[in-house]
């Protein structure tokens, strides 16, 4: 009786080890915000040479993070699934150029915007395409459920373009560009200003815009406490030019919303 009340004991005091474990590791995760990203989205979200993430989003969370005194986690997505990804709690935020639309409102919760975009036609620096209009008869990219293919949709030109041809992110999307199996690519205005620093004789950005925009940052519905601790972070991040900074970094200019 006395050997099975000592075993009893051990058994009793390994499960409160355990739970102990399990707890502390909960807290651990509970202080870490997990971030959904496109890490194909420069100057945004990126991987550089080294294939670590690098971006103006990244340098911005992390920032944020530092002033909510939490840890980040940056976590590539398929960004088709953003939102159900967000939902479902396997990321806390959609942080990386996420355009604030209408439709999206009825998904998530948003920040007050941080940066202006609008969505833009870019085509091989040789094309003879000029304006908008010149899409008719074309085959045209954008990056899958991407505000790309709202803004394109809302045009008038839509219903006169041959085809539109989906990709999974702006790179592949300008891969086919340069290599001529599409005509032109709608994108993010920030997006190709950037590679135009890389390749700008590559490409060239046609003068008509589709559609201006604002990106925001996106969180769960319900989570309106997390919202508020993160919009502090970003206010504070603008009173004491931390976010400028950041900006003149990915920019060259101070291009941050306030």
């Amino acid at each position: 009786m006395k050997r099975l009340a000592t075993l009893l004991l051990i058994v009793a005091s390994v499960f409160v080890i355990a739970a102990g474990c399990s707890k502390s590791a909960g807290k651990a995760e509970d202080n870490t915000l997990v971030i959904g990203i496109d890490d194909k989205f420069a100057p945004m979200g990126f991987r550089d040479e080294d294939n670590k993430i690098v971006g103006f989003d990244i340098d911005y969370a992390n920032a944020a993070a530092e002033k909510m005194g939490t840890k980040v986690k940056f976590q590539p997505i398929d960004w088709k699934t953003k939102e159900a990804e967000l939902s479902s709690g396997r990321i806390d935020l959609i942080w990386n150029g996420y355009t604030i639309t209408e439709e999206r409102k009825e998904k998530v919760l948003f920040t007050k915007p941080y940066l202006e975009n609008a969505q833009v036609v870019v085509t091989k620096a040789d094309s003879k395409l000029t304006k908008v209009a010149d899409l008719e008869g074309k085959i045209v990219g954008l990056q899958s459920l991407s505000s790309a293919s709202d803004a394109l949709n809302a045009a008038p030109i839509k219903s006169k373009i041959k085809t539109v041809t989906e990709f999974a992110d702006n790179v592949q999307a300008l891969s086919d560009l340069k290599s001529g199996r599409v005509d032109a690519v709608v994108i993010d205005e920030i997006v190709i200003n950037y590679y135009m620093t890389k390749q700008g004789e590559s490409f060239k950005v046609l003068d008509e815009s589709l559609a201006p925009e604002e990106y925001g940052i996106g969180v769960k519905k319900g989570n309106d406490e997390l919202l508020e601790k993160l919009q502090k972070a970003l206010d504070e991040l603008n009173e004491d030019g931390t976010a400028a900074e950041i900006s003149k970094k990915w920019f060259g200019e101070d291009k941050v919303l306030k």
